[in-house]
């Protein structure tokens, strides 16, 4: 008789304590989400330091660009109105940006924290994932705080509570458009260069976001007009105030393109950020 000798088998065949673990979809998604809520937490103990972080830049904005120009004549009177929607779409996007980027940036060269969630019962994507969604839970919660501060320092400013569920999904899409550009600077960026790439990126994606002017009132100055549309920060803007403007007001660009271009924005940024976080968990 010929005996036949196989190779054992690493699932079956070695001792359940030697045998390699499976992730789950199950044991995945509530370890997705306890990790989540341990950064939840820790923003909840340090609120009062997050709010002064997020508020005090578009706070200045709304008083002088809202309140003392307006008061000295410079601006019209319904400019109040253009402003606000597009302050709070600022907030929306860029807190998001930099609560994904920089913490990114610590965890990879510093602090190396990041080790402990990538050794987690987790696939690595949705290591990148978490932190792109609670960089944009940030977003809006930096969002939705300026809202009533634009209601203290504005005066002729209206918020209609029947459109308030659909300016919540655009502030929700553009604050995940925001962290997944949040995860590719932070993936791909030097952390060397990240406070120089973070100079010469924020100032332009704040002023080309058409947040202090309505995209369709830059028609006589079509380089910039193409300039700001390149820009997803724009289209948030445009969405809330298509939602919130009156009709016979200023033209917004159409709600489904907004929504169709920050879609586009999150897919294309969010591959690019997720195959840089992989690259950067392997290094």
């Amino acid at each position: 008789m010929t005996a036949t000798l196989t190779a054992p088998d690493p699932v079956t065949d070695f001792p359940a304590e030697l045998r390699p673990a499976r992730t789950d979809v199950r044991t995945a998604t509530r370890t997705f989400f306890f990790i989540l809520w341990r950064d939840i937490f820790v923003t909840g103990r340090e609120l009062g330091p997050f709010l002064a972080q997020v508020l005090v830049e578009p706070f200045f904005i709304l008083f002088v660009f809202g309140k003392v120009l307006g008061e000295l004549g410079y601006t019209g009177g319904g400019f109040q109105q253009i402003l606000l929607p597009g302050v709070v779409a600022l907030n929306s996007f860029l807190v998001s940006l930099q609560n994904t980027a920089l913490p990114l940036v610590i965890d990879f060269s510093w602090t190396k924290e990041i080790e402990d969630r990538l050794l987690a019962p987790i696939p690595t994507s949705l290591v990148a994932v978490e932190k792109l969604v609670f960089g944009a839970l940030r977003g809006i919660i930096a969002s939705l705080v300026m809202i009533p501060v634009g209601f203290l320092i504005l005066d002729d400013v209206s918020w209609p509570m029947d459109s308030f569920l659909p300016t919540l999904g655009v502030l929700l899409t553009g604050a995940l458009a925001g962290s997944t550009v949040g995860l590719t600077i932070g993936t791909l960026a030097p952390p060397r260069h990240i406070s120089v790439i973070f100079a010469v990126t924020l100032t332009p994606l704040m002023f080309t976001g058409c947040t202090q002017f309505p995209w369709h009132s830059l028609a006589d100055i079509r380089w910039f007009q193409v300039l700001c549309a390149i820009n997803p920060l724009t289209y948030v803007s445009e969405g809330i105030r298509a939602l919130l403007l009156p009709p016979g007001g200023p033209g917004s660009i159409p709600l489904w393109i907004d929504l169709l271009a920050l879609s586009g924005a999150i897919v294309v940024f969010g591959l690019i950020g997720i195959k840089g976080f992989h690259r950067r968990a392997q290094d």
